[in-house]
């Protein structure tokens, strides 16, 4: 009887715990979320931007371990392992044109990449563990999402910035791989990580080949931990999935021949950028929304070709308005239109339509168009300088580098925060990292302001450089900078040194030339963000809650290719054809001749001088030898000859023995 007692008691306690745990289970699944949202906007040069933003987010556990759902898996494995804090990864194909397509708003901030790939990452673990959770993260990486970023363990491709790159952040390692190629089996893997995949919802858009022949293209991945991060089950973690791709619209549905083409924008839709429509949302998903936005330069045209052709009573640009706008026909009508808030007092404000998903489905695919009646030109709001970067001089063994920073016109009313007893100062930061190959002077720097010298000490407010070690650590370059706010152009030159590599250390295209990184260019006293609305409304979108956010203002430079002394790579092959000759002439004399037999030498040696002798001698010799009565001796002829030939097999021996032992003395 005690004994049934007691198993009762252990199936119920069994079953309470189950419950519990199950309980827990619901709970974090109900806390975990994923949402996902599509913007698209017109450019100037007559694309189309498309920026995918995928959100999951697994709050603090609240079990021992973490059971996800919607979060994936390998990212939680990564943060939990390696103890990361905050980490961005991105693959990028082709360069962004930040005079063409903007570069002050949180998109060219945060989305627009150097070519190959960037990893930084931030570790809470003690400093002198930070390296090896660096090596440790980058072959994780490298194995989840099929790329060479293992590459980057090694000490000369990392370095550790402190002033300029993210200052704030402690533990902070940085890499790039210039020359990384990016294909569809790095965006497998990412799109891996969505709970629907590929095969429902905004992420079946993303067609291989529409997304791969457009001019530039970058998958980015960001994952930040929330909550107080003492401990490992106190803190969440957001992970940001941003896919961000400028395409050429193929096909015109205007119907109309325009007198200037050039200016004339073309007619778009989704199924025209991308080959596919809208077929409803992920079911996993709490959000999903397509937005279209109309920038502020973009919207400024809009108002005034309608002051041309409207009445004096309609001049004020309202939503109802814009809606029927003489411009533009938008396929669908949108749900919702959204204008940004104006902090600056500008005179135009950029138009956002949101269309929500979740009201279309495979029957009634969601398939937005564009289609513009005349022609429209604007340009997007640039940052406060542009930055680009070249080289300098001739030649394989010396050079230099070249930063050029020109002004650029900004909207009027921007804010600058620098600004102390009327003096007027722009503030730039710039990150650099070279190989250790290239020999940077850094005491050669040189500044010009306006095409004139200045002093080194007037422009400079903070600098921390780390000199390169030879195959140990890269050179990098961090410095404060600050300019007169009336700054027409400025350019920093550093001259360096082309060092040589061990024939190991050249790449299978060394004649190609190598790659030194892009520079990282941010202005602290600028900061982007977009507000779309006062009442809020916009808060719950986790993409556009991530641009009201105040984003550092930053631009990469181009990626320098710079040639080395390359060896001529035929001369090893040349070696060795001529080396395996040497040896197959030594072995085979030497083998033909330890093989053969002295009596079958011998007998060879007497048939030949047999054949030398005449037959007629040969009668005589025998004719004779049978009237004297005497044996027949052999012929002195004979004798002679076979002493000859050991003297000759004896002297081949010595010389090939000879041969050998100099081939070992001098090139052994």
């Amino acid at each position: 009887m005690a004994n049934r007692v007691l198993s009762l008691l252990i199936v119920c306690q069994v079953l309470y715990s189950t419950i519990a745990f199950g309980s827990v289970l619901d709970i974090e699944k109900e806390d975990e979320e994923f949402s996902e949202e599509l913007l698209l906007k017109p450019l100037p040069d007559r694309k189309v931007l498309a920026h995918f933003h995928f959100q999951s987010t697994a709050p603090p556990s609240t079990s021992f371990g973490r059971h996800h759902h919607l979060f994936p898996k390998p990212i939680s494995q990564l943060v939990k392992k390696f103890r990361v804090k905050e980490m961005e990864l991105s693959f990028t194909q082709g360069r962004w044109r930040y005079e063409q397509w903007g570069g002050f708003d949180p998109i060219s901030s945060n989305n627009a990449k150097p070519p190959g790939v960037e990893l930084w990452a931030v570790f809470d673990v003690p400093q002198s563990q930070v390296d090896a959770s660096w090596k440790n993260l980058t072959h994780a990486l490298s194995g989840l999402f099929c790329a060479s970023i293992n590459f980057l363990e090694s000490s000369t491709t990392y370095s550790s910035p402190e002033l300029a790159f993210r200052p704030d952040l402690g533990n902070l390692r940085y890499g790039t791989l210039p020359r990384e190629a990016v294909c569809t089996e790095n965006l497998t893997p990412w799109l891996k990580l969505l709970p629907c995949r590929d095969k429902a919802g905004l992420s079946a858009l993303m067609d291989r080949p529409s997304i791969y022949r457009g001019f530039y293209h970058s998958q980015r991945l960001h994952l930040t931990l929330t909550g107080s991060g003492l401990e490992e089950l106190d803190s969440g973690i957001v992970l940001e999935q941003t896919l961000t791709v400028v395409l050429q619209p193929s096909s015109w549905r205007t119907g109309k021949s325009y007198v200037d083409k050039a200016h004339s924008q073309p007619s778009w839709s989704i199924s025209s950028i991308f080959g596919r429509k809208v077929g409803g949302k992920c079911v996993l998903a709490k959000s999903s929304n397509v937005y279209l936005q109309f920038e502020k330069g973009l919207v400024g045209e809009l108002k005034n070709l309608q002051k041309e052709n409207a009445n004096p009573e309609t001049n004020k640009l309202a939503s109802k308005v814009f809606l029927s706008n003489l411009s533009f026909d938008l396929s669908v009508n949108p749900d919702k239109v959204f204008e940004e808030v104006d902090d600056f007092h500008s005179k135009s404000t950029s138009i956002l339509y949101e269309f929500s998903v979740e009201k279309y489905n495979g029957s009634h695919p969601l398939d937005l168009g564009l289609t513009w009646k005349i022609p429209v030109v604007w340009s997007c709001q640039q940052a406060p300088l542009h930055a680009s970067r070249f080289l300098m001089g001739s030649g394989n063994e010396r050079g230099a580098i070249a930063i050029y920073l020109r002004s650029t016109e900004l909207s009027e009313g921007l804010k600058k925060s620098d600004i102390v007893d009327q003096s007027c100062e722009l503030r730039v930061n710039v990150f650099q990292v070279v190989p250790w190959y290239i020999k940077v002077y850094y005491h050669t720097l040189q500044v010009f302001v306006n095409q004139q010298s200045r002093a080194v000490a007037d422009i400079m407010e903070k600098i921390h450089v780390s000199p390169s070690k030879d195959k140990t650590s890269p050179g990098v370059m961090e410095l404060i900078l600050k300019f007169p706010c009336g700054l027409e152009s400025a350019a920093l030159n550093l001259e360096f040194d082309k060092g040589f590599l061990h024939i190991d250390e050249y790449p299978p295209d060394a004649n190609q030339g190598f790659d030194i990184p892009a520079a990282v260019i941010s202005y602290p006293d600028f900061h982007a963000s977009m507000h779309f609305s006062e009442d809020g409304s916009l808060d719950k979108s986790p993409m556009f809650s991530k641009f009201q956010e105040k984003s550092l203002v930053l631009s990469y430079t181009e990626i320098l290719l710079v040639p080395l002394t390359t060896p001529d790579f035929s001369m090893p092959y040349n070696v060795i054809t001529i080396t395996c000759t040497v040896f197959a002439l030594y072995f085979g004399s030497l083998l033909n001749v330890l093989q053969k037999r002295v009596g079958e030498e011998e007998r060879f040696l007497k048939n030949n001088a047999g054949r030398k002798t005449g037959r007629l001698s040969q009668l005589l010799s025998k004719f004779s030898t049978k009237l004297r009565g005497k044996p027949r001796e052999p012929q002195p002829s004979t004798a002679v000859s076979s002493s000859f030939v050991s003297f000759k097999l004896i002297l081949k021996i010595l010389l090939v023995a000879g041969i050998a032992i100099c081939w070992q003395y001098y090139f052994g």
